[in-house]
């Protein structure tokens, strides 16, 4: 795995810091010197990490102030709005909102995959379901969660729409570490697996429509799993 630069670990951690509200929204920063001398780097190296931050929107300077912590409503960046809200939303909430999304690209991108996917992506699917199956029946979280993300990988890039599967990477991390917690509920595990089946069928039979209702419905399934067998008991 390659290395973070100096720049990305600084304005990663300063990240961490607001999201987990040990800076707030709507508060300064400290002082450059104070950043430099936390992580022991150059003035040049936190001026760089505050300008990525800056960028995004997620602060501003303020004249007489210094950076300053913006609204989350003017953020620009989704994977940090996804790990703000992730941390510090309602986790019902965001689960939900976080299946709404889905929905809305993961529908689209089957009913694309239908004409658009390989043969040889079919069978990875069919593989990827397979490896669902053997990771529920090992007790297999890790394995299980991995096969179906990859499930919705590969239909997302055998859409044919490149900006799909650009559009919903951010989304990844916290998809699976949602995953992770919803996975470890077998019933769960059993409702995914027929889900996916059903929508590999509607693959196979190059059916763009019926590939559509079969991902919705899995969408809908997923999200009355997460109020049944999740949310009620929190």
């Amino acid at each position: 795995m390659a290395r973070k630069s100096l720049v990305s670990v600084v304005a990663d951690a300063l990240l961490d810091d607001i999201v987990t509200g040990a800076i707030g929204i709507s508060a300064a920063l400290p002082s450059e010197a104070e950043i430099g001398e936390r992580f022991d780097v150059s003035r040049v190296t936190v001026r760089e990490a505050l300008r990525v931050l800056t960028t995004q929107s997620i602060i501003r300077v303020t004249s007489g102030i210094g950076s300053v912590v913006n609204p989350l409503d003017e953020w620009q960046s989704l994977s940090a709005i996804l790990r703000y809200r992730s941390v510090r939303g309602d986790s019902g909430e965001v689960a939900t909102q976080l299946i709404a999304v889905r929905r809305m690209f993961e529908s689209e991108a089957a009913a694309l995959a239908a004409t658009g996917l390989s043969d040889q992506g079919l069978e990875e699917l069919e593989e990827c379901i397979e490896r669902m199956r053997e990771g529920s029946t090992a007790n297999d979280v890790e394995g299980f969660v991995d096969a179906d993300l990859r499930f919705h990988d590969v239909i997302l890039r055998g859409s044919g729409n490149v900006f799909l599967a650009a559009l919903f990477e951010p989304l990844t991390r916290v998809l699976a570490e949602r995953r992770a917690e919803t996975s470890r509920v077998h019933e769960i595990q059993l409702h995914a697996i027929d889900e996916h089946a059903a929508i590999l069928r509607a693959l196979r039979d190059r059916d763009d429509a019926t590939a559509r209702a079969a991902m919705d419905h899995h969408m809908q399934q997923t999200l009355d799993d997460l109020h049944t067998y999740v949310l009620a008991k929190h």
